[in-house]
């Protein structure tokens, strides 16, 4: 996965120890808005469509990742994330994603700036 691109082999492995993988079937809501965040996930295989107050928002894909938000910004989740399609997740809890973080500071940075990118796309237009 392109987040996960420049890891070391030691990083990789921390990653493999920590991460769980998840099948999720299609129409599932994997994160609802206003729940708390525990996990991060990455999807690997299928799609997922991200739903705020009913509006379509976005689509996501293998390698498109999501749960960061909450994690970082220590907020509820702000939207539905749901299968489009069956998928198939590579799954962190908050300390993990921690954890790995620490270890491996620009995969930190990417994490920070997709938080920041999509906290400006969330923004409503005065």
């Amino acid at each position: 996965m392109e987040l996960f691109a420049g890891l070391s082999r030691k990083q990789r492995r921390l990653l493999a120890m920590r991460a769980d993988e998840l099948d999720v079937p299609a129409g599932k809501v994997v994160c609802r808005m206003g729940t708390t965040a525990h996990e991060f996930f990455m999807i690997e295989d299928g799609t997922a469509k991200v739903v705020r107050d009913g509006q379509y928002l976005d689509e996501l894909g293998p390698g498109d990742f999501f749960g960061e938000m909450g994690l970082h910004e220590s907020e509820p989740r702000n939207a539905d994330v749901i299968a489009k399609t069956p998928l198939r997740l590579m799954v962190l809890s908050g300390p993990a994603l921690k954890e790995i973080e620490r270890e491996a500071p620009e995969l930190a940075r990417r994490i920070s700036r997709a938080v920041q990118q999509r906290r400006e796309w969330l923004e409503p237009v005065p």
